[in-house]
């Protein structure tokens, strides 16, 4: 009998140790994002419109262990970035562009997450047809970012002219971005810029991803006491007058005025909104929620008949 009992108080010290040993090595796998590998598949449909080629690229992530994986992913053009988005619950991203004329060759990269590695699908050309008006083509880079709230980042947007020579004036185009998470905010430098006629080079903005910090909670003493020592003597007195009131008839009138003082004191003591705001000052500010979002960069010009208007999309981190 003893003689099972320290067989089993050894298997389990062993596996204590087993344990406390793997432990550390499997936090440190987890932290670096190596246990699963990846495997990222890129199609490209596209199709010709208004003289452009439109494409749509489609992107599907999943891990060796068949789940789908979550975070970002980044499209390459000739290994030059120029959108980036956010995968679904699916583990998918759709990537919708306006393409210049000439040969492309896609590729999608998945940037990882804590329990996923990186991986980089393989390349998808498409052949964009030639356009005879005047256009022009926008990509962000870096495509993915990732903050903590309070941090901001930085992305260069670049609008690069198409059929410039067609241009009989310079072209105006306006910089805009939507789609950004609750308590964050973009800001472009320059937000509006110009295309010259027979310009050729790309024509870059900076564009600057605020999110917010969750802010201390303002001190209120005694808010709570001040409310509960007019409350419940008034309450009390009230329900008092109500019982008596059957019996007196001067009661009536009496619990009348005192409701009507009551509800007065209220209305310009702490139980009022405004009086608590200018005593106690506005309510902490909350922070922008963590998640990995798909925000839209768009560029529009407009020559006051019609309108043309390319969006590329990034992705943004919160952590």
């Amino acid at each position: 009998m003893r003689g099972m009992i320290r067989r089993g108080l050894r298997l389990e010290l062993v596996a204590a140790i087993v344990i406390a040993l793997a432990t550390p090595a499997l936090a440190l796998a987890i932290e670096n994002g190596t246990t699963v590998a990846t495997q990222t598949k890129l199609t490209v449909e596209s199709r010709d419109q208004s003289g452009r080629t439109q494409a749509t690229l489609s992107v599907a992530v999943t891990g060796e262990d068949r789940l789908p994986a979550t975070g970002a992913i980044a499209i390459s053009d000739h290994g030059h970035q120029l959108a980036g988005a956010a995968l679904n619950t699916q583990g998918h991203a759709t990537v919708a562009l306006a393409l210049p004329a000439g040969d492309h060759a896609f590729t999608a990269t998945y940037i990882g997450d804590v329990t996923h590695r990186k991986s980089v699908s393989q390349s998808v050309e498409v052949q964009a047809q030639a356009s005879t008006t005047p256009d022009f083509a926008i990509s962000v880079t870096p495509a993915t970012l990732s903050l903590t709230p309070g941090q901001s980042g930085t992305i260069t947007a670049s609008v690069t002219p198409e059929n410039s020579s067609a241009l009989t004036a310079p072209m105006f185009v306006t910089l805009s971005c939507s789609g950004l998470p609750d308590q964050a905010s973009c800001a472009f430098t320059p937000e509006n810029i110009e295309i010259l006629p027979d310009a050729t080079a790309a024509i870059t903005s900076s564009l600057v991803i605020l999110t917010q910090q969750a802010s201390a909670s303002a001190a209120r003493p005694g808010s709570s006491s001040v409310a509960l020592a007019i409350l419940l003597p008034g309450a009390f007195g009230l329900g008092g007058l109500a019982w008596s009131v059957r019996r007196r008839a001067w009661l009536q009138r009496l619990s009348l005025v005192a409701l009507v003082g009551f509800v007065t004191l209220l209305g310009t003591t702490a139980c009022n909104s405004r009086y608590d705001y200018y005593h106690h000052g506005p309510p902490p500010n909350p922070a922008t929620p963590a998640g990995t979002y798909t925000i839209d960069v768009t560029a529009q010009s407009s020559n006051g008949v019609t309108a043309i208007t390319n969006t590329t999309t990034l992705a943004l981190t919160v952590k």
